[in-house]
């Protein structure tokens, strides 16, 4: 009879001590889009201080890793303006770079959350350049 409550305190334990550590984890992700997010955004504004533009939506992101050979052409590039090559947020989705961006800022970029859709609530939030 000890031995079933030792091991039902423990199990107790257990999933408790796991429920939070996926909040965490969660709490994480969160965290760790919004800097990537931050850091593509700084690697943007040197983009656009050489070639006097922000990369257009058919070059996408990838123009801050290699030279883009789609018009219009950057004439002032040096990059790569990152460190390697610009993969997809915490929960394997690409980002979505837009230009312009909304509400007249000149790029915007953004993060669809945990479910990879516009739009939700809680984990499901989309991370943005834009918002807090």
């Amino acid at each position: 009879m000890e031995i079933l409550i030792v091991m039902t305190i423990i199990v107790i334990l257990t999933a408790a001590v796991g429920f939070m550590a996926v909040r965490y984890i969660d709490r994480a992700r969160k965290v760790s889009a919004r800097n990537q997010i931050e850091t593509l955004s700084l690697a943007l504004n040197a983009y656009a201080l050489d070639c006097r533009q922000y990369p257009s939506k058919e070059q996408g992101l990838n123009a801050l890793w290699v030279k883009p050979v789609l018009e219009p052409m950057p004439a002032g590039w040096s990059g790569p303006y990152v460190n390697k090559k610009i993969g997809a947020d915490p929960w394997d989705h690409p980002y979505e770079y837009t230009v312009p961006g909304p509400n007249g800022l000149p790029f915007g970029l953004r993060s669809f959350g945990t479910d990879g859709k516009e739009g939700g609530d809680g984990s499901d939030k989309d991370i943005t350049s834009w918002e807090d």
